[in-house]
């Protein structure tokens, strides 16, 4: 294809960290799993990282996480304001608890949840803001936090698409009580499948560690709020709280630590081409593409067709598939759209004005760690032409 959705970034580095999985007969979680806990943590300048099966774990563990925090920072009943374009496992694991989503619509330039109508739709039963780093790009953090703070809310990151990226010189994923990213084939790293949970609150980290194995003890530390005083016989099988096993594999920690390895220059090549994108499409009428807040890690190239092309999007997918340029709706859309939605508990205070536009006529690209600047040459070219067919 001129220009695939996703590619593998994966070399003799990666092989070799399989083979010394393999050698080594150690399959399930274990120093390898650590060791990339550790090196990613170490990176992303927080205190602990948490690495599970997918991003979408990852989301359910860190809303698990803080219901049976100690200090139970999110309740059954309570209200999350929520953006109203992301994946669905942002909203499934809020609703799967028993809260009540508040979905908020995100702003036209950045595309990710718009801090003024943030602010308007906070009541007293508002208990957290679930943020979403979408498509690689930070959110207005600084005001994000403001607000917070003012409020007495918990702020959840959702980084899954956004390893790498910056604002004001800190990475995304770290800015929220918890973070989360994503680790699947698609992503800036990848482990095939995977994700993480970031925190700097030690006993959030203690709870994720025993809701990530059934709820056990096993891997809590003595100081550790669940450690329980008994034998070390009984310890191995003495359940605290109702947990999961979504455990990686240690072939996956293996692999992320080769990756973790190349995450600069793979951000920085996306962050190139990213500026080709934006020279070419900055400036149209007929689109309106994701503008940068601090130092996006560019997840994908996204593209709101406006003006001669507003409406006409199946025929742009149309003409890209047939050049070999794949493309994919921007996330969920206006996630509200989705037949699910009558299954969760939600409430929709102002009308999602530009997530419907980017649900009926938004796109995204593949971005990539090499250059690809002939095929979004060859992408302007086919905006054009069908914009003059238009006219």
């Amino acid at each position: 294809m001129m220009l695939p959705l996703a590619t593998e970034t994966w070399d003799e580095a990666e092989f070799s960290a399989m083979q010394r999985v393999i050698v080594s007969r150690q399959y399930t979680m274990g120093r390898e799993v650590r060791a990339f806990e550790e090196e990613l943590s170490a990176l992303l300048g927080v205190q602990y990282a948490v690495m599970v099966n997918s991003g979408s774990s990852a989301n359910l563990l860190a809303v698990a996480g803080l219901v049976y925090h100690p200090d139970a920072l999110l309740r059954r009943g309570d209200t999350v304001i929520v953006p109203g374009v992301s994946w669905s496992t942002t909203y499934f694991p809020l609703s799967q608890y028993g809260m009540r989503l508040r979905f908020v619509d995100v702003h036209p330039e950045t595309l990710n949840i718009d801090p003024d109508l943030l602010e308007e739709a906070i009541t007293p039963d508002v208990r957290g803001i679930f943020a979403v780093n979408l498509l690689g790009n930070p959110c207005a953090y600084g005001r994000l936090l403001e607000i917070c703070d003012r409020y007495g809310l918990v702020l959840l990151e959702d980084n899954c698409e956004s390893l790498g990226a910056r604002l004001n010189g800190r990475y995304t994923g770290t800015f929220g009580l918890c973070g989360t990213l994503s680790t699947f084939f698609s992503h800036h790293i990848s482990t095939m499948e995977g994700g993480v949970l970031l925190t700097d609150d030690k006993r959030l980290y203690h709870t994720l560690l025993s809701l990530r194995a059934h709820g056990w003890t096993r891997e809590q530390p003595p100081d550790s709020h669940l450690a329980v005083d008994i034998d070390t016989f009984m310890a191995k099988f003495r359940f605290v709280l109702p947990g999961y096993n979504v455990r990686p594999l240690e072939i996956s920690g293996a692999i992320g630590r080769e990756q973790l390895k190349k995450l600069p220059r793979l951000v920085e090549a996306r962050r190139r081409n990213a500026a080709v994108f934006t020279t070419l499409l900055g400036e149209r009428r007929d689109v309106r593409i994701q503008r940068e807040e601090g130092s996006s890690s560019w997840f994908g190239l996204a593209i709101i067709l406006r003006g001669s092309l507003a409406g006409r999007r199946n025929e742009v997918v149309e003409r890209l598939d047939s050049a070999g340029i794949e493309s994919r709706p921007i996330v969920a859309g206006d996630f509200t759209c989705n037949p699910v939605i009558r299954h969760l508990d939600h409430e929709i205070p102002h009308p999602l004005v530009v997530s419907q536009e980017i649900d009926r006529d938004g796109l995204f690209v593949g971005n990539h760690h090499y250059p690809i600047d002939s095929a979004l040459t060859h992408l302007c070219g086919i905006l054009d032409e069908l914009s003059a067919g238009s006219s």
